[in-house]
Order: structure tokens, then C-alpha cells, then sequence
């Protein structure tokens, strides 16, 4: 099976990120099914992050975010040695993404206008509540031609461009900040300390072993642990031996 690759924040901010960068590929994959199950799995996923993003000040980390990746840009460009194009490529990006957080609507505030998804929102927050005598205006929707429904889909996502390319774009910086060093867990155990500017542990390692890691701290220290797979034991117990795996600070 090879390598993965576990990633664990250290901040709220990136925890919220991660969340949102999962909800959204799943969105994208959803999105593209032609079975009507599947589309009902997107409505289930897309009020999920509606949900999210409503409880979050996204819009303020981000901004602050961008603000810092341009002083950075700006201070590498200096640089005799830099990449100009590729430099002025991504302090374009980030000056474009700035300028639309600053005169764009509220993340999603779009889609809560929308009839037909205001109409159906309540009734996912229930269980098993999308069938058609909950939801007949849904299962109206999902008779219509397979294109019409893609268009509209594809409509909705479209709103949600700005928070992806934002979320996208800070996250690829905070990923570049580390890189992967070559560590050891003596008895499945490894500390760390971070430093002030890391945000996110990466953890690439083994799954052909039947471990995984868990991590636990905070911005200042950290640990990790390795534990056993085993759930048809009812045994997910701390892995004794040395493990090598690569680690990246971000």
C-alpha cells in the first residue's frame, strides 16, 4: 500500500481550514456523480460546510493570512537567487484573493438565498430525513434532466470559488514551510517542540505496518504516538516497537 500522509494542527485556524478543504474536495467529487444517491450525499455535504463556515470567522484568518503571505513575497523577492516569475505569479494570486475577500458577500451567503436550497436545508439536520415524503421538492429536482441538475451544481460551487482558492492558497504556504526529515519513534513514541511559526504537523509513514499516529499538544510542544490497528480485536493498543517515519514542521 506504501506511504500517507497524516496531518495534525497545532492551531484552531488550520483545524478549521482542514475541515474546509475536506468538505469541499468532497463536494467536487459529489458533484460530478450522475446517480441521484450520490447528489443527495453532495445536499448532505454541502449544508455540512454551510454549516461550518456560518460558526466561522473565516474571512478575517484568511485575510490576515494573505496579509502576511505578501510580506513574505515581498521580503524573498529581494532575493538575488529567487524564481521572479513564479514569485510574482503567487504575489499576484495573493493580491487578487485580498482584494475579492474585501468586496465579496459572506462566504455562502448566496446559497442561503437560494429557494430550493433554503427550502431543503432544515430537513437534513434529521436523520434519514431526505426521503421524498420528507423532501418531494427534492425528488422532483432529482427527476429532471441530468444536466439541468449539473448546471445548477455546478452554479452553486461556482459561489464557493473565493473560500476554496483562499483555503487553497494559505494552506500550500503553511504545507511548503517544512520539509520532511527522516525521524524516529524509539517504543512508538516521539516529542517534539515547536516553534512559534509552526501551524501543522505532517506525518508521512508506513501503512503496511498496521499503525497509525495520534498526536497530542499543543503550539509550543507536541507528542506523538503510534498506535496498533486492530479493530476486530477490539485492540487499538501503542505500537512498542521503533518506527522510522519523516516528520515536517509546518
Amino acid at each position: 500500500m506504501g506511504n500517507a500522509v497524516f496531518e495534525f494542527p497545532l492551531k484552531e485556524k488550520v483545524r478549521n481550514y482542514l475541515r474546509v478543504e475536506q468538505l469541499l474536495g468532497q463536494l467536487k467529487i459529489t458533484a460530478k456523480s450522475e446517480h441521484t444517491h450520490l447528489q443527495l450525499v453532495f445536499f448532505e455535504q454541502l449544508f455540512e460546510l454551510l454549516d461550518l463556515i456560518e460558526r466561522l470567522d473565516l474571512r478575517s484568518d484568511l485575510t490576515k493570512d494573505l496579509d502576511a503571505h505578501e510580506k513574505n513575497l515581498v521580503y524573498w523577492s529581494k532575493h538575488p537567487k529567487i524564481d521572479s516569475t513564479a514569485l510574482e505569479q503567487a504575489l499576484k494570486t495573493v493580491l487578487t484573493l485580498k482584494q475579492k475577500l474585501k468586496t465579496d458577500r459572506r462566504f455562502g451567503s448566496s446559497l442561503k438565498d437560494d429557494k430550493l436550497l433554503s427550502a431543503i436545508r432544515q430537513r437534513f439536520a434529521i436523520p434519514g430525513g431526505a426521503c421524498s415524503f420528507d423532501l418531494p421538492n427534492l425528488h422532483f429536482w432529482l427527476q429532471q434532466p441530468l444536466e439541468q441538475r449539473q448546471t445548477e451544481i455546478t452554479q452553486w460551487l461556482e459561489t464557493l470559488g473565493l473560500l476554496d482558492d483562499a483555503i487553497a492558497v494559505s494552506l500550500s504556504f503553511i504545507r511548503e514551510r517544512g520539509q520532511f526529515v527522516e525521524v524516529v519513534a524509539d517504543n512508538g513514541f516521539y516529542q517534539g517542540a515547536a516553534e512559534d511559526k509552526n501551524e501543522l504537523i505532517r506525518v508521512k509513514c508506513s501503512v503496511d505496518g498496521g499503525y497509525y499516529p495520534t498526536l497530542s499538544g499543543n503550539k509550543y510542544r507536541y507528542a506523538l504516538r503510534f498506535m496498533n490497528f486492530a479493530p476486530e480485536d477490539g485492540q487499538n493498543g501503542a505500537v512498542e516497537d521503533s518506527i522510522q517515519f519523516r516528520l515536517a514542521a509546518c
